[in-house]
């Protein structure tokens, strides 16, 4: 009988039930919070009390009941369970709740009892003039969050109310457009060559210490002018090359000076040397007869003419699809802000 005991011991003591309440006193129509707690092992079958008629006992009414909630314990082989009631008494009385009973393998378990004072209000029969009746309904006021959706559902309206039948017209409007362009005639090589002279000759960068500067300007106004003037690629040769390639031209007198007017750039662009004032002079004065002598005067009018052009904007069919989806895209948005504008507006003022 002794081993039939201590075999059973540890076996029932497996299964706990731990009832509590969050208030012990309340007053007629307020609120307690009763938590059930039950711990037994994993595989057992439990069953927890219920409760049909939302009676927890005479004189006290279960309102709300959350579902049982179970956590797993010492890896999943016990589980506790949980579950709340909340109750509410109308009637002033001290309750003693009896233990609650659950059944694990068929097997009753009861928890500990629970005790609740209910108190009702105290009324003063003397002044009765300070008793008033119900108060009536009253009028929530309208926060700036509820008005927010409409307001800027209406804003929304009135931007695309613009943007729409501006694409529309954009949509619509694929006509040509006429524009006056002036086109200036290209002066011949010379008269550019010569300007550039001109302009180096005033500015007398050789009085300023910068001969460099002042041939490699010199050398690059006759390369551009030899090059749309013979038809070779100036700019890209040699000072030989290009008297190589002069001495080709049935004219020859003027190759002389201009082999001078490059060697001595060359001296001053590679070997620093700084030529006296009058070899400046005379370079520049070679410069400018070279192109005297090789230029080809030109007998067309030298003034600009105006003509008219057509320059036609027509879109491809691609950007008119995209644009024509666009607006179709545009409308039904117009019209979910329409309709969200007047359900926020029904729902607040209505």
């Amino acid at each position: 009988m002794l081993a039939l005991f201590v075999l059973v011991m540890p076996l029932q003591a497996q299964v706990t039930v731990n009832a509590s309440i969050d208030s012990l006193q309340l007053y007629i129509g307020e609120q307690a919070h009763v938590r059930l707690e039950v711990s037994c092992p994993t595989d057992g079958q439990l069953i927890m009390p219920t409760y049909p008629n939302n009676h927890l006992m005479d004189g006290i009414e279960i309102v709300g009941e959350v579902k049982a909630d179970t956590q797993y314990l010492n890896k999943d082989k016990q589980m506790l369970v949980t579950q709340e009631f909340t109750v509410t008494s109308f009637d002033t009385a001290f309750y003693f709740i009896p233990p609650f009973e659950v059944l694990v393998d068929s097997q009753s378990y009861a928890s500990n009892p629970l005790a609740l004072k209910v108190f009702t209000f105290e009324i003063d029969t003397v002044n009765v003039e300070a008793i008033f009746p119900i108060k009536g309904i009253m009028e929530r006021p309208i926060t700036f969050t509820e008005v927010l959706p409409m307001l800027i559902s209406v804003l929304l309206i009135i931007g695309l109310c613009f943007l729409i039948p501006y694409l529309l017209g954009r949509y619509k409007d694929n006509k040509p457009i006429l524009r006056k362009v002036t086109i200036a005639p290209k002066l011949p090589p010379h008269q550019v060559a010569l300007q550039e002279m001109n302009r180096i000759k005033e500015e007398k960068g050789w009085q300023k210490e910068d001969v460099k500067g002042y041939y490699t300007e010199l050398t690059d106004a006759l390369r551009i002018y030899m090059q749309e003037r013979f038809g070779f690629n100036a700019m890209e040769m040699t000072s030989d090359e290009i008297i190589d390639k002069l001495n080709e031209q049935p004219d020859k007198e003027w190759i002389a000076e201009l082999r001078n007017l490059f060697n001595m750039s060359d001296l001053v662009k590679f070997a620093k040397y700084k030529p006296l004032i009058n070899e400046n002079d005379m370079n520049l004065i070679n410069a400018i007869d070279f192109i005297n002598k090789t230029k080809v005067e030109d007998t067309a009018p030298a003034t600009p003419e105006v003509q008219e052009i057509v320059v036609k904007e027509g879109r491809s069919k691609q950007a008119k699809i995209l644009l024509i989806s666009g607006i179709i895209l545009l409308c039904a948005l117009a019209v979910g802000a329409l309709y969200t504008a007047v359900v926020e507006a029904v729902h607040l003022f209505f």
